[in-house]
């Protein structure tokens, strides 16, 4: 199990912890091979489980530490200060903390996730960008909740990790309408697909451009493309292309060491 870090969010002093996961390392089988982390899946809940302790054990922390959502595509940002049980998850698509020896986890299948910290403020933060979350606001929303506790959007760092590529995300017509609504200039963001009228949608420029125009200190992205890399991610729509029932999730952490 190798994650992949960041530079950007990299702390010798073990502070800010972080790390994007793809599907190997785990326990799970069949299409949930191997690292699947969703227990919104048709997985095996115990296999799920495994494969979180194992994440949790690679950032040094406890499988309680580990706080995730019931992710719903919305603009709603939480602060934490402790963990909830599985049951109790709340329905938001972003969250902050400043409590040290809590681990912030996104769940993904081709949307965007962004791990994000001030390490000076010790604030971190972590959101789901699929597409309606972007253009609604979720990023800004999770800005606002990381200063909420303290951060500084010029001390705040963001981390952009593997989500669906360009040449992958082909959408319809209707499409670009809200984006190009609300920016004009986004307008290269769409380049035109094979089919007539369709477009190829860079989802992770756009989602860079947003955290962009908040003025924070760096924005960077990790590359790789959940949809066409099968060996190395699991992605929603490679799972629809295949006529598969169901598809197992990535997890992306961010944490405060103890």
């Amino acid at each position: 199990m190798e994650p992949i870090s960041h530079a950007l969010l990299d702390d010798p002093d073990g502070r800010i912890r972080h790390g994007f996961f793809g599907r190997d390392g785990g326990v799970s089988e069949g299409l949930y091979r191997s690292l699947n982390c969703g227990y919104g899946s048709g997985d095996d809940p115990e296999a799920v489980r495994e494969n979180r302790a194992r994440v949790t054990a690679a950032c040094g922390l406890s499988p309680d530490a580990l706080c995730t959502a019931y992710q719903i595509h919305s603009a709603e940002a939480l602060a934490v200060t402790t963990p909830w049980a599985r049951e109790d998850a709340p329905r938001v698509d972003a969250m902050a903390t400043a409590t040290r020896g809590l681990a912030l986890a996104i769940l993904t299948a081709d949307c965007v996730p962004v791990l994000m910290a001030d390490r000076e403020a010790g604030v971190i933060g972590a959101a789901h960008a699929g597409w309606r979350g972007a253009l609604n606001g979720i990023l800004e929303a999770a800005v606002e909740a990381m200063l909420g506790l303290g951060a500084r959007t010029g001390g705040t760092k963001a981390v952009i990790g593997p989500a669906i590529g360009a040449a992958s995300y082909e959408v319809g017509p209707e499409f670009p309408a809200p984006f190009l609504a609300a920016r004009a200039q986004d307008e290269d963001l769409f380049a035109p697909a094979r089919r007539d009228g369709y477009f190829f949608f860079d989802i992770v420029g756009y989602v860079s451009r947003r955290l962009g125009t908040l003025g924070l200190a760096a924005v960077e992205a990790t590359g790789g493309d959940t949809c066409a890399e099968s060996d190395r991610y699991f992605s929603y729509r490679r799972s629809v292309h295949r006529g598969e029932p169901d598809y197992g999730r990535n997890i992306s952490i961010v944490a405060l060491g103890t």
